[in-house]
């Protein structure tokens, strides 16, 4: 018979290894990306509406 308690162990600390990946990806991605600093932005001129006086 399978050592299903075994079984579990095994793939409940897959599972967390695996999270924990994830989790210290997630932080140097999100600490990369606070040192960036902001962004430059370009403000951009709307261009006027052309009313038509087609009907």
């Amino acid at each position: 018979m399978p050592d299903y308690k075994e079984m579990y162990l095994t793939l409940f600390r897959a599972s967390e290894e695996a999270i924990n990946l994830l989790i210290a990806a997630q932080r140097i991605c999100e600490e990369l990306y606070i040192s960036q600093g902001e962004p430059k932005l370009l403000v951009l001129p709307l261009e006027e509406q052309k009313e038509s006086s087609q009907t």
